[in-house]
């Protein structure tokens, strides 16, 4: 298993000052709007990947 993957923007502002938020895991805090928020991975998905008329693959 890889590395706990980080986010690139704050979900509310976009801005891309984000740190680690005392919470705990998954909880982040934007320093720009100064909310902080949590993530967390619910699964994958049993569909998967399905193709498209025009023969591209569509999440």
């Amino acid at each position: 298993m890889s590395e706990r993957a980080a986010p690139f923007h704050c979900p509310y502002c976009a801005d891309e000052d984000l740190r680690p938020h005392e919470a705990g895991h998954g909880a982040w805090e934007c320093g720009a709007c100064n909310r902080a928020f949590q993530l967390k991975f619910l699964g994958l998905l049993a569909r998967g990947v399905q193709p498209t008329s025009s023969g591209e693959s569509q999440i």
